[in-house]
């Protein structure tokens, strides 16, 4: 049976939703080893001149640990 981790962070992207994603994985992945899942907990947009301008996540990402 293998332990697992949770940490819960926040990222954003000015093309998509899947790139926030993207990116809150790639950015902890240079600080923990194993990552298994991501399970996004809010989507949240900035608008400016009714336009998206960023996208933006709270996400929850699990690890295994050694």
């Amino acid at each position: 049976m293998s332990m697992l981790k949770v940490i819960e962070v926040l990222a954003e992207s000015n093309k998509s939703w899947e790139d926030a994603a993207q990116n809150a994985v790639s950015d902890a992945a240079k600080t923990v080893r194993g990552i298994k899942s991501i399970y996004i907990k809010n989507f949240e947009a900035s608008v400016d001149a009714n336009q998206i301008k960023t996208y933006r996540i709270n996400a929850k990402i699990s690890f295994t640990l050694d």
